[in-house]
């Protein structure tokens, strides 16, 4: 692993912001529209409800926060790489002595910066607009968005690697993978919620340990350590089938050249 060829990799996505700001713009766009739905939603329902008002529902405004992080971290690695294919720069970047820890490196390094923008701001925003303070979770804030980061950065490893394996027409998974599994991660509503057959999905996701978490949170003050075990234990899982992929993915695409289809595109 080389540090220079990190460093250099990730000042070469933060150059592309501030030579063209207008990239900021779906940055920070369509989580401050996700905030606003969400929130306005919660505050709907508490005026229409009155004392009969489920304080649960204020658990939507931290789960869209939350699942920012885990989305940023996802697009930080598969839209890094998109980047370059639409530069045409990615044969460039492969042709230098770039390893594929390297590059990953890159890719985690970005997406921790994309989550911390947004999820910063929609947590100072939803504070000021709607009193909803996520920073009652205290330290396992910290264990939590560990775990979001790492299963964005495996998802988008698995992004990544769909996306060079099936060419420029599957890019449209770099945004799509995620929301795949939305259904089954307990964003919004509990396990319990789901239909019993499709309940061990969820429990193969690590990131729905967490959301169940949050909500046992903020209701109770208290997370069970087991979620936490669980989703740690998952993730490691998750991250080292998704670097193999990677890995595999990548290296049987520089063999075979079939990186040079998406300079020709």
């Amino acid at each position: 692993m080389s540090l220079s060829s990190i460093q250099a990799l990730v000042l070469r996505y933060l150059y592309l912001y501030t030579r063209t700001p207008i990239r900021a713009v779906e940055l920070l766009f369509w989580p401050l529209v996700h905030l606003l739905v969400w929130g306005y939603l919660t505050m709907f329902l508490k005026d229409n409800t009155g004392d009969d008002f489920p304080y649960e529902i204020t658990f939507l405004i931290g789960a869209v926060i939350l699942w920012d992080i885990l989305f940023r971290a996802q697009q930080g690695v598969a839209i890094f790489f998109l980047e370059d294919v639409w530069s045409r720069n990615l044969l460039n970047i492969f042709a230098a002595p770039v390893t594929n820890l390297d590059y990953l490196c890159s890719t985690y390094a970005v997406g921790m910066m994309r989550a911390a923008i947004t999820s910063c701001m929609l947590a100072v925003l939803s504070m000021i607009i709607y009193q909803f303070n996520i920073f009652v979770l205290n330290w396992t804030l910290i264990p939590f968005v560990f775990n979001l980061l790492v299963f964005g950065w495996a998802l988008g490893m698995i992004s990544t690697a769909l996306i060079v394996r099936w060419g420029p027409a599957a890019e449209t998974l770099a945004w799509a993978v995620p929301f795949f599994i939305q259904p089954f991660a307990a964003v919004y509503y509990p396990v319990d919620a789901l239909p019993e057959m499709l309940q061990w999905v969820a429990k193969s996701l690590p990131c729905s340990y967490i959301f169940e978490g949050m909500r046992d949170g903020l209701k109770t003050g208290e997370v069970d350590p087991s979620d936490l075990l669980w989703a740690t234990g998952l993730n490691v899982v998750y991250l080292a089938v998704a670097g193999v992929l990677f890995s595999r993915v990548m290296n049987k695409a520089r063999e075979k050249g079939l990186l040079t289809k998406f300079a020709s595109q």
